[in-house]
């Protein structure tokens, strides 16, 4: 047997001023054939899984075409085609295989294309025809389509937020298209839709947990083969932009359809439970300081770049520089010109310098900083979190500065904090601060939990804040809850 991987991962977010080109996909991979394999055997991830699925069953694997771009602004035209173009021909260049397996998001948005998934998978199809099997992985955020069902054979969910069953999924996806090309299965889908939005809900608590517990109870039920909570991606201003389930059954749509219209009414009944608790940073701070036990980490959700925000968003460390700290420190800001104005300058060089806030006017101002510069480093790491460990990271010049009590990583490249390799890197123990400030929404309690004493998450204006009535939705299904009061028949 011999099957075909490929990915093309994005979460935009269509609120973004910055729009997301062919060059902010290729910092962080563009890759054909068999550079696909290299890249990611022994990773952590969908491909990872795929490539370990594939070897685990003696099943010849070959790589088309693999991307992903940090989440950002709506995905130029010029992309999408380069995009299409290449996953066609590298499935085109594999020759005869049995299976594709893709890798996709679920919430990609290119202009023209409001689900860039749908667009991708009717192509393929256009090209392969309706034969051969299909599976897809996808984020649990994705926004799931009537085009992404009719076109692949199995959507695979990650169950888990942070994401850290990214690898199961990819196995699981070549043990499906092994039993398809056996004919030991034949997948039927179901998608249950609901007016309703929620916001970035980690799934080792409760009401994710339990949505997910009711799931994990279908699957157990004979005939079933997966049931997926996904959550949606709120950030996108799309008609179909929605909380849905995908149930799928071997040869049985009706056991499908029960399935996820099942585990969607428990998701509606608990729907007041999602509601946030907002803290501002100031407040946040406040129950930090009085703390006992340590470390205490904040989150800045509101400035995630993993859900498409600048990354240099200034509310936070505004206000921790404010707050008369000791023993606290912030990973990272995203700032290019700091960073290399401070390897200009040198360890031991006190600076002066405008800090974040030049993205936009929503996440705070630039800061008027004087600064003492630690240390620097090239921003390199491997990240060590269960959610793509072993993959490799290159924020580029990066720098720790120490102003008014609280030491600060500026990097040239925008990601999330995942884990505590770049507060490492630049010499920092995290387990000996006691105040830890970091941009991510959930992603970062994968490593964070296991070692602090508290997490605090702190909200305030940002295209991920968790305050859905700040953002001008003009093409959302309406109704939709909380936006909106919704009464379901």
């Amino acid at each position: 047997m011999r099957i075909v991987i490929a990915e093309v991962m994005h979460e935009t977010n269509t609120f973004s001023n910055v729009p997301t080109t062919r060059e902010l996909f290729e910092l962080w991979e563009w890759a054909r054939g068999d550079d696909i394999i290299r890249a990611h055997a022994g990773v952590r991830d969908f491909l990872g899984g795929m490539i370990d699925g594939a070897r685990q069953r003696d099943i010849d694997v070959v790589g088309a075409f693999a991307t992903n771009a940090y989440p950002a602004g709506t995905i130029t035209k010029e992309t999408l085609d380069a995009m299409q173009n290449e996953l066609l021909q590298g499935i085109a260049d594999a020759g005869k295989v049995d299976a594709i397996c893709l890798s996709l998001h679920g919430a990609g948005v290119a202009e023209g294309a409001d689900d860039l998934e749908g667009t991708l998978l009717k192509a393929v199809r256009e090209q392969v025809g309706y034969e051969i099997p299909l599976i897809v992985t996808l984020d649990l955020h994705g926004n799931i389509s009537d085009e992404m069902i009719t076109e692949a054979d199995i959507l695979l969910g990650v169950h888990l937020y942070p994401h850290t069953d990214c690898y199961e999924r990819g196995l699981e996806a070549v043990e499906l298209a092994e039993r398809m090309v056996k004919g030991e299965l034949i997948p039927r889908m179901y998608r249950a839709v609901l007016p309703l939005m929620i916001p970035p809900s980690t799934t080792n608590l409760s009401p994710a947990k339990d949505i997910n517990e009711a799931c994990y109870k279908w699957e157990r039920e004979p005939g079933m083969i997966d049931c997926a909570f996904f959550h949606g991606f709120p950030y996108t201003d799309i008609p179909e932009m929605s909380v849905t389930i995908v149930a799928v059954a071997n040869n049985d749509a009706e056991l499908a359809k029960r399935a996820a219209l099942d585990v969607a009414e428990l998701i509606w009944e608990k729907r007041e439970e999602f509601a946030p608790k907002v803290l501002s940073p100031q407040q946040g701070l406040k129950l930090a300081k009085a703390a006992t036990a340590f470390p205490v980490v904040l989150n800045e959700t509101s400035d995630n770049p993993g859900g498409g925000t600048p990354g240099d968003g200034t509310y936070l460390l505004q206000a921790m520089l404010e707050a008369d700290l000791q023993d606290a420190c912030f990973g990272f800001i995203y700032d290019p010109e700091v960073a290399a104005y401070a390897h200009e300058q040198g360890v031991g060089e006190t600076i002066e310098v405008k800090l974040g806030g030049k993205t936009d006017q929503l996440h705070g101002e630039p800061i008027a900083l004087t600064a003492y510069v630690k240390a620097l480093t090239d921003g390199k790491f491997i990240v060590s979190s269960p959610m793509g460990k072993g993959t490799p990271v290159d924020l580029g010049k990066s720098v720790r500065l120490q102003a008014n009590g609280v030491d600060i990583l500026v990097c040239s490249v925008k990601t999330q904090v995942l884990d505590e390799q770049i507060f490492l890197l630049h010499g920092i123990d995290v387990t000996q601060y006691k105040i830890v400030c970091l941009k991510s929404s959930q992603h970062f309690r994968a490593s964070f939990e296991p070692i602090s004493a508290e997490i605090i998450t702190v909200d305030s204006p940002g295209l991920t804040t968790l305050l859905f009535h700040t953002f001008d939705y003009q093409r959302l299904n309406r109704p939709i809850y909380p936006l909106d009061p919704v009464t379901r028949s």
